[in-house]
C-alpha cells in the first residue's frame, strides 16, 4: 500500500513565486520596464531566460543569488508536512512537477534539509554558464493545448507513473497539491479514487469550482487547504485506515 503525494512548488511548498523572488537580486530590486513587458503567454521561461541575462549583465553572482532564494519562506505547515512525510517514507512516493527551474528548487530543498524527502523533481533545467549566467530550458516538447509551451504537468506524471508501473509500483491513491492554472491538466487526468488538494483562494481551486459549475466536474475528490497542516491532517487519516 503506497501513496502518490505530486506538489507543485511555488505558492504550495513555499508561500512565493521563486523566479519572481529572485528580482531582489536586481538593481533597485525591480526590472526594467521594457524586460518587464517583454513577457509573452504561454512562454515564461524564455522571459526568464532574458531575466538571467539581466542580471548577470548587473554583476549578480551565483552565490548572491544562492542567498537571496534561500530566504523565501515555506508555506504555513509545510515544514512540519514534510518532516511528516519524511518519517513515513514507507508509505509515500513524492516528487515535485513545477514550473520552477532545478537550480532554485535545488537550492531552497537542500538549505532546508528536504531534498530527501522527494524521489524525483521535473522542472526545466537549469545551470550556470562558463561566464557565470544562469541559464534555463525547457522541460520538455509537449502537444497539449492547454498547458505553457515548456512543460504539460500531466504528461510528466503520467511518463512517472509509467515508468512505475514497469518497475511494479502502482498506487493506492495520487494526492495532486498544488495552486495553479498549469496545475488543472494533471489534475483532470486523475481518477475517481485520488485525490486534488487546491490552495484555497488560488487560481487552481477557482478552475475546479468552475468546471463543477458547469457540469463537467473533476474525476477525482477535491479537498481544499489554506494550510499544510490541513494536508498533514489528512495524511494521517489515510494511514490510520
Amino acid at each position: 500500500m503506497k501513496f502518490l503525494l505530486v506538489f507543485d512548488f511555488d505558492h504550495t511548498i513555499i508561500d512565493e513565486n521563486s523566479d519572481t523572488w529572485i528580482v531582489r537580486c536586481a538593481p533597485e530590486r525591480k526590472l526594467p520596464n521594457g524586460l518587464r513587458d517583454s513577457y509573452q503567454p504561454g512562454h515564461w521561461t524564455e522571459y526568464m531566460g532574458r531575466v538571467f541575462v539581466y542580471l548577470g549583465d548587473n554583476g549578480v553572482k551565483e552565490d548572491e543569488m544562492k542567498r537571496t532564494m534561500t530566504t523565501i519562506p515555506f508555506t504555513a505547515g509545510m515544514i512540519d508536512l514534510l518532516g511528516f512525510i519524511g518519517e513515513n517514507k514507507e508509505l509515500f512516493d513524492c516528487i515535485i512537477v513545477s514550473d520552477s527551474n532545478t537550480v532554485f528548487i535545488d537550492w531552497i530543498l537542500k538549505a532546508a534539509d528536504f531534498h530527501k524527502v522527494f524521489d524525483e523533481v521535473f522542472t526545466n533545467p537549469a545551470a550556470f554558464s562558463s561566464t557565470g549566467y544562469l541559464t534555463v530550458q525547457h522541460f520538455h516538447a509537449h502537444h497539449c493545448a492547454k498547458c505553457p509551451k515548456n512543460l504539460c504537468k500531466r504528461k510528466a506524471l503520467k511518463e512517472f507513473l509509467d515508468k512505475q508501473l514497469e518497475r511494479g509500483v502502482s498506487y493506492t491513491q495520487i494526492i495532486y497539491i498544488g495552486d495553479g492554472g498549469n496545475d488543472l491538466c494533471p489534475v483532470m487526468f486523475l481518477k475517481k479514487n485520488d485525490i486534488a488538494m487546491p490552495r484555497q483562494g488560488y487560481t487552481l481551486e477557482k478552475r475546479i469550482s468552475q468546471l463543477a459549475q458547469s457540469r463537467s466536474p473533476v474525476q477525482c475528490s477535491v479537498l481544499v487547504w489554506s494550510s499544510a497542516i490541513d494536508i498533514m491532517s489528512y495524511l494521517k487519516l489515510l494511514i490510520k485506515e
